[in-house]
């Protein structure tokens, strides 16, 4: 996910919220750096386009993260908005609709 990007866009802004739920740094940018499910969140700026990303830490965790794309000069940062572990139902439903259809419907026999 960070191929073009040069980094990650912190301020006390974003670090304080993001850090509100228990969520570290270094849990963030892993789990952005790593396999992530990604969807655009229009609903919550019309100002910029943002995302919901869902990954997990390396402690297997669920992780969902609302994020945008910041230009500074000539580079491109990720800056987190906001991150919190996921509850037991919304792991549930984000696995049941991550599944392979082929697996899924032997799992409702």
């Amino acid at each position: 996910m960070t191929d073009a990007l040069a980094g990650f866009h912190w301020d006390n802004g974003n670090r304080k919220k993001c850090q509100k739920h228990g969520v570290t740094l270094d849990e963030i940018e892993a789990v952005l750096r790593g396999s992530l499910h990604v969807v655009p969140d229009p609903a919550h700026s019309a100002a910029e386009t943002r995302y919901l990303g869902v990954g997990t830490t390396a402690a297997g965790r669920h992780v969902l993260i609302a994020f945008t794309y910041r230009a500074l000069g000539e580079q491109r940062l990720i800056r987190p908005i906001s991150a919190r572990f996921m509850h037991a139902k919304e792991i549930q439903h984000y696995e049941a609709q991550s599944q392979d259809p082929s697996e899924a419907a032997s799992t409702q026999d």
